[in-house]
């Protein structure tokens, strides 16, 4: 073991300072090893701190995660509203406006009315000052109404006399011409005498269109006429007779069977054909002296049978023409 050192030819002796130098040695690293542990013990500490304040941490992040979503669902809900709220504002908006505009409207109403109310002022006392002048044409005429009221009576009690007098007249009159037609149907009995073709129905004679005309022809032929000229000679002799103020007319009717017209004849219809008869009567009358005036003339055709049979009689018998004396 080395325990010295020779310097200058003498021996010297270094164990104490050495070993002082390890034990100082010893001491520091001693030393070091307890601040070690000591700051292993403290740094153990602060990490397990450090842990449980990550895991805190941790925990409120997660936290803050979870409200962080519900906040979004919220913002998201939020943007929702705001959208809506925007549209409710756009409507508003477009309302606000276009009451600012009526407003504006009715400002300018009210000032035209405020312009205008002096002369609607004028023009009702006017209408007053009129309605108080036609007030009194009211009673002015009311009073008129009142005496009209009086006379129309009395003029219905004069109309209703006068009613009553002319049924009287008229009555009396209709039985006048009664008895001249008595007397009329009496003479053409006698003069047309007992013929089958002719008879007398109610108040009207009848005469079978084969004793005036051809079959579908209005033209009378030679024996019609010779029984018309008798007819006419004893209505000129009983006319004389009649008053003046006695009104009358020989009414003659054609009337036909139910058959139609066949073929491109003159006549389309039965209508026709039966007036045209009529018209014939009529004109060969008024050339025998009969005044047309005291004359009418009328075509019913098939549309007034005098008997509703279907066969061969039957059709003879409506067809007919019929004259009748009778007031117009």
């Amino acid at each position: 073991m080395f325990t010295g050192i020779r310097r200058s030819g003498r021996s010297v002796n270094v164990w104490p300072g050495y070993v002082d130098a390890l034990a100082a040695l010893l001491m520091v690293v001693i030393f070091v090893l307890l601040i070690f542990t000591l700051a292993q013990f403290l740094l153990r500490q602060v990490v397990s701190e450090q842990e449980t304040e990550l895991d805190s941490l941790h925990e409120h992040m997660a936290t803050l995660i979870e409200q962080l979503g519900l906040e979004r669902e919220r913002g998201a809900n939020l943007e929702g509203e705001m959208v809506r709220l925007s549209d409710i504002l756009a409507v508003l908006t477009t309302e606000k406006q276009a009451l600012a505009a009526l407003v504006g409207e009715q400002r300018e109403v009210l000032e035209s009315e405020r312009q205008l109310s002096a002369e609607a002022r004028a023009e009702v006392a006017l209408l007053n000052r009129r309605i108080a002048e036609l007030r009194e044409q009211l009673q002015i005429i009311g009073q008129a109404l009142e005496l009209a009221e009086t006379e129309k009576q009395a003029q219905a009690e004069q109309i209703k006399d006068l009613g009553k007098r002319l049924n009287i007249e008229l009555a009396r009159r209709v039985n006048e011409l009664q008895r001249y037609r008595s007397e009329f149907f009496g003479k053409m009995r006698d003069a047309l005498g007992d013929n089958p073709d002719l008879r007398v129905e109610g108040d009207r004679f009848v005469f079978q269109s084969e004793l005036l005309f051809a079959s579908g022809s209005a033209e009378l032929g030679a024996a019609g006429k010779a029984q018309l000229a008798r007819l006419a000679r004893t209505l000129l002799e009983l006319s004389s007779r009649i008053p003046e103020n006695v009104d009358w007319i020989l009414r003659v009717d054609g009337h036909t069977d139910m058959i139609p017209l066949m073929g491109s004849g003159t006549f389309a219809s039965n209508w026709e054909l039966s007036t045209a008869r009529a018209l014939s009567v009529v004109q060969h009358l008024a050339g025998e002296g009969i005044p047309p005036q005291r004359m009418a003339a009328a075509g019913f055709g098939e549309h007034r049978p005098i008997d509703p049979g279907v066969g061969a009689d039957a059709n003879r018998r409506n067809r007919r023409i019929e004259i009748k004396l009778t007031t117009p």
